[in-house]
Parts: structure tokens; C-alpha cells; sequence
């Protein structure tokens, strides 16, 4: 059966759904407000879909975790330090300190951006986080599951993007970074030309080029300025579309009193994304036995704005990690049945969700519809529940019913189309 053929006047009680989901932001939006990773405000956010969970599902927990939510987005406040330090001991003539100190940087940069290790986490303060699980059982016994999943908490805001969109954010962080390897090729110059420690002053071109590292120290001076932590977004957007519509796919099952003979459906808000996708490497980490034991879909859901960008991620975290390739033809083949011919993008810049879970050995991709360069509501005060796109919710509810049904019909297989 498809999703389409599940309920009499599938189009209108497909946009009863969105309308669900759009009231269910709003709500949140102005009832509780920012959700920082780790904060009070997220957990409150949690206790209520809990509260809406219980409507639709058998059984539903709160499973705490520990994170260091400051943790992930202070690298850059670090990188800022450490590169203005290597600038000043370049110039007392030490280049060694300045070479580690570039080093350093450089280590923070690919741990925490790059592969999202909590290599700075145990220097910053702890706070306990919780991620929110329903689960609709089958009527039978479970041979596979899918877990619809999307992030609860708010993004810290990022002043570049806020003040001059993706053009400052990437003129910002790519002048910084430019910075960075340069530092990096004048320390070893510097070493081999005059000696590690307080040699003497560099001649020649050496001379000159170490005068221009002080034109990257205004780029080093921003980034440390680089996010706001007294100033959570809203984040209608980022990410209350995936969260919400999570939910809107077990409350269509259960007031349609749809139940699969064997397909167990889950509905999985996480905490902490935007601190390093810490909630669903938890959530992950905390069943990773039950995860594995039967064939697991883990379809997570980021930003649903965009209806013209809608698309697959089948490339995550920075290009780094390569995405279940049946989640994605299972998300092809969904979005086909809904009209919908979804590319495959890659997230080039940072990651989702669906990267934790995948380097941790369960089956996963992202749907998302967002603007793939940044638009200026990304990760700013702008992120209101005022440009929230209805179309781009109804057509991923669509999405995620269809792949539900074809999964349980055919199973994950890498060509639906065969």
C-alpha cells in the first residue's frame, strides 16, 4: 500500500498534519522561547513533546545525557587566542612557541569542527541534556524500525551571518583561516632561517612576509567575536520543522489507527545538535544493541524551509562522512512518490545528525530545504516562526509517510527502482 492509498482525502488530511506542525512551532515559539543546548529552556521543550508523544506512542522516555555545550563553538574563541599569541612570539623572535601555538589551533579546528571529537570538552563546565523517544510498536514482532528524528535545541547566534549573511560568514571565517596557514608556513620558515628560540630577526623576503602577518590580525581579533553565547535563537527553522514533523508522523498513524505488522516506528527529538550532534551520538550510544539487532533506518530532518532546496544529504560533516546509501534511495524513491525528483547534496559546511549515527554503525541520511550557501535566517534572531513555509512542511510529512510505507512493503534496499 502506499501512503496516498492509507487514508480517504490523503492531500487534505496531509495538510491537517502541517497545519499540526505549524501550530506546534508557533506554540513552542512563543510559550517557550530559545532552546541553548544543555538549558532549561531545551528541557522544557522536551517535557512537552514528551506530553505529545504520549498521544501517540506505546511507550515514550526522557534519557538524560551529560554534554559541555560551550565546549564545541569555543574552539573558535580559542583559535582566535592562540593565533594572536603566535603572531606576538613570531615577533619576539620565537618561532617554536609561535609554530606550536599555530599547531594548537589547527588541532582545535579539525577535532571539534571537522570530526566533531569532544577534544575541548572536559575543560569547559558540564550540564545534563535529554533526548525524547516514542515508539510505535507493530503487531507483531519487530524485525525492522525507523527512526524519524530532528533536534529540539536552538543555535547560539552567529554574529558574521547576522550581520553580513554568507558573504561575511565565508569572507570571515576563509580570511581567519587563510591567516592560520600562513602562520603556519612563516613559523617553520622562521625556525629553519633563525632558530627556535629567540633568534635573530629574519632578512630578506622572510622580513617581509613576517610584516604581513599583522594584516590577518583583525581576522584573528573577529572570530574570537564570532558567536554570541548570551543570545540563543529562536530557531522556528533549525530546528523545530524536523522535530515537529517527527511527531506529526506517529500522530497520523494514530489517528488514522495505522499500526504495521512488523515496522516499528520511532520518533526521536534530540537534544545538543548544535553543540556537536552530542544528543544523538547519546541516543545512539544508549541503544546501540537494540539499534543493530533488527535492520534500523535512522531518517533525520533539518531546516524544512526551502521548498526549492529540498534535498538528500548523502555527504555529511564537512564532505567527511559518506551517508547510508539505502537511506538515500529509500529517501529518493519517497520523495518520487510525492512528485519530488530530490537531489543529493552534501553538507560542506558542519554536519547533521545523521553524520553522529552514521560513524556509529546505524543506517542513516538527512532531508533538509535549506538554502545550501546560508541564508541569513541560519543560526540568527531571524529564525522566527514568521518564515516558517507551510508548503516545505506539508511535502515533507508527504516524504517521510511515503518512505515509511515503501520501507515497510520492500524493506532498505539499495535500488528501488529494481
Amino acid at each position: 500500500m502506499k501512503a496516498s492509498e492509507s487514508v480517504k482525502n490523503y492531500p487534505s488530511t496531509l495538510r491537517m498534519y502541517a497545519n499540526y506542525t505549524t501550530r506546534e512551532i508557533k506554540k513552542v515559539c512563543k510559550t517557550i522561547g530559545p532552546r541553548a543546548s544543555g538549558s532549561d529552556k531545551e528541557r522544557e521543550a522536551q517535557e512537552h513533546f514528551k506530553g505529545e508523544l504520549e498521544t501517540c506512542s506505546d511507550h515514550v522516555v526522557l534519557e538524560d545525557f551529560r554534554v559541555h555545550p560551550v565546549a564545541f563553538m569555543a574552539w573558535v574563541v580559542i583559535d582566535g587566542i592562540s593565533l594572536l599569541l603566535a603572531v606576538l612570539f613570531s615577533f619576539l623572535n620565537m618561532p617554536v612557541i609561535s609554530l606550536a601555538l599555530t599547531v594548537f589551533a589547527v588541532l582545535c579546528l579539525f577535532t571539534e569542527f571537522l570530526m566533531y571529537w569532544e577534544f575541548l570538552d572536559p575543560f569547559f563546565p558540564a550540564k545534563t541534556s535529554c533526548n525524547c523517544i516514542g515508539t510505535r510498536k507493530p503487531t507483531g514482532e519487530v524485525k525492522q524500525r525507523i527512526v524519524f528524528s530532528g533536534h529540539v535545541d536552538s543555535a547560539w547566534e552567529w554574529r558574521f551571518m547576522h550581520i553580513g549573511g554568507h558573504a561575511l560568514f565565508f569572507g570571515g571565517t576563509g580570511y581567519a583561516v587563510a591567516g592560520l596557514l600562513y602562520l603556519l608556513v612563516i613559523s617553520i620558515l622562521q625556525i629553519v632561517q633563525c632558530g627556535p628560540f629567540l633568534g635573530a630577526d629574519p632578512d630578506g623576503a622572510l622580513w617581509v612576509l613576517r610584516w604581513v602577518e599583522l594584516g590577518f590580525v583583525p581576522g584573528f581579533v573577529l572570530i574570537m567575536f564570532f558567536t554570541n553565547f548570551h543570545n540563543p535563537v529562536t530557531g522556528a527553522n533549525d530546528n523545530l520543522t524536523g522535530t515537529v514533523t517527527s511527531i506529526a508522523v506517529l500522530k497520523y498513524l494514530q489517528d488514522n489507527n495505522i499500526r504495521f505488522e512488523h515496522t516499528e516506528v520511532v520518533a526521536a527529538t534530540v537534544g545538543c545538535e548544535e553543540c556537536g550532534l552530542r544528543g544523538s551520538r547519546a541516543y545512539v550510544k544508549q541503544h546501540k544493541d537494540e539499534l543493530t539487532a533488527v535492520p534500523t533506518v535512522f531518517f533525520c530532518m533539518d531546516t524544512l524551509r526551502d521548498f526549492d532546496d529540498m534535498a538528500i544529504y548523502s555527504r555529511d560533516m564537512t564532505g567527511t562522512v559518506k551517508n547510508d546509501p539505502r537511506v538515500c534511495a529509500l529517501m529518493k524513491k519517497a520523495g518520487a512518490e510525492c512528485g519530488m525528483d530530490l537531489p543529493y547534496h552534501s553538507v560542506y559546511l558542519g554536519a547533521s545528525d545523521a553524520a553522529a549515527v552514521t560513524k556509529l554503525g546505524v543506517p542513516a541520511a538527512t532531508l533538509a530545504a535549506m538554502e545550501p550557501t546560508g541564508p541569513r535566517y541560519y543560526h540568527t534572531r531571524r529564525d522566527t516562526e514568521e518564515l516558517l513555509v507551510p508548503k516545505t512542511i506539508e511535502k515533507s510529512i508527504d516524504i517521510c509517510l511515503n518512505a515509511l510505507f515503501i520501507l515497510d512493503e520492500q524493506g532498505l534496499k539499495e535500488n528501488y527502482d529494481a
